[in-house]
């Protein structure tokens, strides 16, 4: 039988997330960080995550400090 190593979750109670893996929001340590987005400060933002991230990578993609292109090259 092989040997299974179990991934303990991380977080602390009080810190909400966002679990992309069930689609749901929840406190501290349930499930993997690998599936989670956060923490957030209240279950009301954690429930926006999906939409937070979207709004960030938004600004990102549109920041000039982050473009691949030389400076001075257009947009």
């Amino acid at each position: 039988m092989p040997l299974g190593f179990h991934r303990k979750p991380t977080g602390q109670p009080g810190e909400w997330f966002y679990c992309i893996k069930h689609g749901k929001v929840e406190e501290g340590p349930e499930c993997p960080a690998k599936d989670r987005l956060g923490p957030y400060g209240s279950p009301e933002e954690a429930a926006q995550a999906l939409q937070i991230a979207d709004e960030r990578n938004r600004e990102w993609r549109n920041d000039p400090r982050w473009s691949d292109k030389p400076k001075g090259e257009g947009q």
